[in-house]
């Protein structure tokens, strides 16, 4: 699913990964209404197409139903009066990785935001430790991690040859803090938490590289956000009650437009930015 071939002369485009419901849907709302095109991924292009795995393996092979869609999210970003670009991605599938960073390359012929957030729901990457199967953390990996690179290989380029870009990493801070109890219980598994460790490093790893060609990479941990999926998956309430305090759908969106576009963010170069406390600087 595409459309919206060709993006006005001055507007900046950005593209967002995981935008079919939760965070990424309300950053590409975000992004739109500080004026930028934006492109946006997901698996799900229909209402009522939404599916996602249970956390854990011993949970069934059901498919859980979610609400969102690529279509649902071009009409709210084309509402507000900017082009939207739906792209079909699957993040375990590295071809539509690939072919989805081509689809807007081709289209618009430039990125000069992208917000990492997609990431991979596999049944039993919430396991614990001696339930888990190797292979499922493997495609954990492939996804949250090795996949990305891949989508970055992509767009970066094209900001280095234009002289500038920023990259907006979610990370996640069960990749550097230890779980406060079992999977289940309150805490999170290994599979997921190590993909997600992984992923943390690229950032830094682009900085050091890019940053002198003006392209910027900052790790956003959003909080504890009890999204759509989530909800779905369930597991939220447990961790809820050790004592992580939920943060709203549209807080990280918030922390994104003002990275993208204040001469202040720098300072975040090379830090885990925590989003709760960032939006609560920002004020209303």
């Amino acid at each position: 699913m595409a459309s919206a071939t060709g993006t006005p002369a001055g507007r900046p485009t950005a593209l967002v990964t995981g935008a079919s419901r939760g965070i990424g849907r309300e950053t590409a709302l975000a992004l739109a209404r500080a004026g930028y095109d934006v492109a946006f991924t997901a698996r799900t292009v229909e209402e009522g197409q939404g599916v996602i795995p249970p956390r854990y393996s011993d949970d069934g092979p059901e498919r859980i139903a979610v609400p969102g869609s690529l279509r649902t999210t071009a009409a709210r970003i084309e509402a507000l009066g900017v082009r939207a670009l739906p792209i079909r991605m699957d993040l375990l599938d590295r071809h539509s990785v690939r072919a989805a960073a081509d689809t807007v390359l081709r289209e618009w012929g430039r990125v000069d935001v992208l917000v990492n957030n997609a990431v991979a729901h596999i049944a039993g990457n919430h396991d614990r430790f001696l339930d888990l199967d190797v292979d499922v953390a493997a495609r954990t990996v492939a996804g949250n991690y090795l996949n990305q690179i891949v989508l970055l290989q992509a767009v970066l380029p094209g900001m280095v040859e234009r002289g500038g870009g920023t990259i907006v990493n979610m990370c996640s801070g069960s990749a550097t803090t230890d779980p406060p109890a079992p999977p289940g219980e309150g805490g999170w598994g290994v599979a997921y938490s190590a993909s997600k460790a992984a992923f943390g490093r690229l950032a830094g790893a682009i900085n050091a590289e890019y940053l002198k060609h003006g392209v910027r990479a900052f790790n956003l941990d959003p909080g504890f956000v009890i999204t759509e999926a989530g909800s779905a998956r369930g597991g939220t309430g447990s961790i809820a009650d050790k004592g992580f305090d939920p943060t709203p759908e549209d807080a990280s969106g918030r922390a994104i437009v003002w990275l993208v576009s204040s001469p202040d963010a720098d300072r975040f170069l090379g830090r885990v930015i925590w989003t709760p406390k960032l939006v609560a600087s920002l004020g209303d």
